[in-house]
């Protein structure tokens, strides 16, 4: 199941809910008891393996699809 960040916009509680896509989003902060509870978004971490990912590749001399 996803795991979904929270930030409470009244007191700055930071937590994490382990949630199903079905279930309703999180509104009411669990410290406060206010409803000023927003969804945190981060960067999803990716690791680019193989060749053709970095700048020092090169084509071979034949192989490029720009032709013209």
């Amino acid at each position: 199941m996803p795991t979904y960040h929270y930030r409470c916009k009244n007191c700055g509680y930071d937590f994490t809910e382990v949630r199903s896509f079905s279930d309703v989003p999180v509104t009411v902060c669990p410290q406060c008891g206010q409803e000023e509870v927003r969804q945190v978004y981060s960067a999803v971490p990716i690791s680019f393996k193989g060749s053709g990912f970095y700048r020092t590749d090169r084509h071979s001399p034949g192989s490029s699809s720009n032709k013209g």
